[in-house]
Parts: C-alpha cells; sequence; structure tokens
C-alpha cells in the first residue's frame, strides 16, 4: 500500500478564470512536462524538502528546480498553506538569478489566492 502525498496540488486561478501555470506547462513540449510534473510529485509526497530540488525563495514562497534537457532549468514558484500546494508561476530559467518580475508576479498571484483563495483542484 503506498502512501498519499503530504501536499495536495492546486494551481492558482486568475479571477477570469485561466490556469496560468497549467497552460504554461501544457505549452511545453512532452519531455520537458515530464520533468517537471514529476519533480512536483516528489515535493508533493516528499515535503518539507530542500536544495537542490527546492529552494525557499522568502517567506512562504519557494521555487522547484527542474532540470531540462539542453541545459534549460524550468522553476515553478509556489506557496504552501496547510497541505495544500499552490502553483503559482512556471518559466524557465534565463539567467542565473530568478528575475525580479517573476518573483514579483508569483507574490501578486499568492496575495490574490489569499484574499480570494482562487486555486484549482
Amino acid at each position: 500500500m503506498s502512501r498519499p502525498p503530504v501536499l495536495s496540488v492546486s494551481f492558482f486561478r486568475t479571477d477570469a478564470g485561466r490556469l496560468p501555470v497549467q497552460q504554461w506547462l501544457r505549452a511545453l513540449d512532452k519531455t520537458a512536462r515530464k520533468v517537471i510534473g514529476e519533480d512536483i510529485r516528489l515535493v508533493q509526497f516528499g515535503w518539507p524538502l530542500g536544495m537542490p530540488l527546492v529552494r525557499k525563495m522568502e517567506e512562504h514562497l519557494w521555487e522547484i528546480r527542474s532540470h531540462l534537457s539542453k541545459g534549460r532549468t524550468a522553476r515553478i514558484l509556489f506557496t504552501v498553506e496547510g497541505n495544500k500546494m499552490i502553483l503559482l508561476h512556471g518559466f524557465i530559467k534565463k539567467s542565473r538569478n530568478t528575475p525580479q518580475r517573476d518573483l514579483n508576479l508569483a507574490r501578486n498571484r499568492r496575495r490574490l489566492w489569499q484574499d480570494g483563495g482562487y486555486s484549482h483542484e
């Protein structure tokens, strides 16, 4: 018998009903989606985790660090509330540091989620 996940996974949902992380994932090639999906699952079943897979960016904000083919790296910024992991933002990282605009977008989505509870199971 397998053990249940530590966290349930939800996608941030805009007030217009869009699921930006899910849409971003669907736009990636099948191999990248598989790698990222497996990394999300590792976090879901093994939380709390640290480096090299998960890095804490600041209070209530972490990133999943997925290594893709051809030297590409993907990041999923997420928050955890109770036993729920909310995927806030995903992007392909192109520089050494996480771009401030990506961090700000994740922060804003976290605030919106907290204020309105926008998420999709």
